[in-house]
């Protein structure tokens, strides 16, 4: 099952795809990663984008889309995968088209992460994380024992940069102006399910796993239909 995971920085994609591969049994897929992969092994893809980045430009949509395939093309995806935060914008997205119909294949659902902007600023701005064993924690919904210090490491704890409340803003606003238009783009095409992120973690993984139950038994034929949540067949 090929599945895309579409929803503003810090509803959730991250936690969900994490589960959604352990119960499907489907490799999690993100840019962040593979670009780090490519880089690291200096693959021939990974020395093109290093040296734009070196330049301090931004990763040509090309080279970006190059590296997914790349990536969708390797045994572990044989059976699916989950594109957590890609496709960004509708043209990333019309070239991820372009590339699954080249394999033979096509999406089988987006499913977009729906949280109101103050949610997520709240989610994300009262983050802190430990410098030294990077566990993180809540101002409000996981607070440390002692205000400001990790329970374990016993130091102080820190704010990431991209938690800051000015920067999360920014963060908003490139996704409501690139990435928001995807929503209408793949319920045009009736792959689109929404789910209410606000929710729990647990109660979005539910939601999450009953979906994935619709689509696999509305298509008996390519997915068996003898396990429950059997999403590797086909």
């Amino acid at each position: 099952m090929k599945i895309i995971l579409l929803g503003a920085p810090g509803v959730g994609k991250g936690t969900q795809a994490a589960f959604l591969s352990k119960k499907a049994g489907l490799p999690q897929i993100s840019t962040g990663d593979i670009f780090r992969y490519n880089l690291k092994n200096e693959t021939p893809l990974g020395k093109l984008a290093k040296g734009y980045m070196d330049k301090g430009l931004l990763v040509p949509d090309e080279v970006t889309i190059n590296i997914v395939q790349d990536r969708l093309m390797q045994e572990d995806c044989k059976y699916g995968f989950i594109l957590d935060g890609f496709p960004r914008t509708l043209s990333q997205s019309e070239s991820l088209d372009k590339v699954l119909n080249e394999m033979g294949s096509a999406l089988d659902c987006a499913i977009n992460f729906d949280v109101a902007d103050q949610v997520i600023m709240n989610r994300l701005a009262g983050r802190r994380v430990c410098p030294n064993c990077g566990k993180t924690f809540h101002i409000v919904y996981e607070p440390p024992r002692e205000q400001g210090i990790c329970d374990t490491c016993r130091i102080p704890l820190t704010q990431r940069e991209d938690d800051r409340e000015e920067t999360v803003i920014k963060r908003l606003h490139s996704y409501h102006e690139q990435t928001e238009p995807l929503i209408e783009h793949y319920q045009r095409r009736n792959l689109l399910v929404n789910v209410d992120a606000a929710k729990p973690i647990d109660a979005v993984s539910a939601e999450i796993e009953m979906i994935i139950d619709k689509i696999r038994l509305s298509n008996k034929e390519k997915y068996s239909i003898h396990k429950p949540f059997d999403l590797t067949a086909g």
